[in-house]
């Protein structure tokens, strides 16, 4: 039974890899060791989970429905031993999470360094991205996110602080295209824009009372939030921020506010992890703690 718990580990690392190669390094195991155990389950279940090329791996329609069914037992075995050997005050053992970049880093980071010094046997393994990422597709406990996470099954949601958005340009740039002073003036001026999977995002705008959604010129795609801040600052275009990331810039004046009469809705910060039945401990002591330190305006 033990080996089979081990080739259950291995294929739930490999289907989340998409490769023999980085699943092995994760483990600590050969390339060959890890394709030997595929092998054996495959062959133990009577099925094929996984279809090889050269390129890739993917997994087969039961592949996909085995780590469905392995993950939410890998979760359960270890939520068990959590309850068992810890309290939800003293958190301990990895939790992988996955933040927005600019926020991670200027705003995030410094409170998970506080909580890891009053905490030292919780250890983090964090990641940056400013995409849409599936927490269970990847392996992540936790994702801190901007924004309203649609229903998605297999997902919960948790909204930890909403921030308002500011649409903001360099003094240089306003100066040489002029300040926009309706939202139809966009149209003539250079936009730099986020963007996922190759398309443009929209920005959030209120008009006559009138929540809208509405597609700028995407002058600039840039699926990074800081450099869409440094770009804006260089005098390259108007971009749409959350507002404690643009902050010390509207300060220091590196960056102007505009068309604050049509500034719209304010922007949720959401913790997003996988699981239909109740966090984890350890993802319930950091959500909780970061919801605190959003009600206490800590996260901005």
């Amino acid at each position: 039974m033990a080996d089979h718990l081990s080739d259950v580990i291995v294929f739930v690392e490999v289907a989340r890899a998409g490769s023999f190669t980085l699943a092995a390094d994760r483990l600590g195991l050969t390339k060959s060791a890890v394709s030997k155990t595929i092998s054996r389950l495959e062959e133990r279940l009577g099925d094929r989970l996984l279809t090889r090329s050269t390129r890739r791996l993917a997994l087969t329609a039961s592949g996909d429905a085995y780590l469905a069914s392995c993950v939410a037992a890998l979760d359960i075995l270890r939520d068990a031993e959590e309850a068992l050997g810890g309290h939800e005050a003293s958190p301990k053992g990895r939790l992988r999470m996955d933040m927005p970049s600019a926020f991670g880093r200027r705003v995030l980071v410094p409170l998970l360094a506080d909580l890891c010094l009053a905490h030292p046997a919780l250890q983090l393994t964090l990641s940056f991205t400013d995409r849409l990422i599936d927490p269970i597709e990847e392996g992540v406990d936790l994702v801190i996110r901007f924004g309203r996470t649609a229903d998605t099954s297999g997902l919960v949601a948790k909204t930890l602080v909403e921030f308002p958005q500011h649409i903001c340009a360099s003094p240089a740039y306003l100066a040489r295209r002029g300040t926009p002073e309706h939202l139809e003036d966009l149209d003539r001026h250079n936009c730099l824009v986020g963007s996922r999977r190759g398309a443009p995002l929209r920005w959030s705008v209120r008009k006559d009372s009138t929540d809208l959604r509405i597609s700028p010129p995407p002058t600039h795609q840039i699926e990074d939030g800081e450099a869409i801040i440094a770009m804006a600052v260089a005098g390259l275009g108007l971009c749409q921020m959350p507002a404690p990331l643009v902050r010390d810039q509207l300060a220091s004046g590196a960056l102007v506010p505009v068309l604050e009469a049509f500034r719209g809705p304010d922007v949720p910060v959401q913790a997003v992890w996988p699981g239909t039945r109740q966090a984890s401990p350890r993802v319930r002591f950091l959500v909780d703690r970061l919801a605190e330190h959003g009600r206490a305006g800590l996260l901005g």
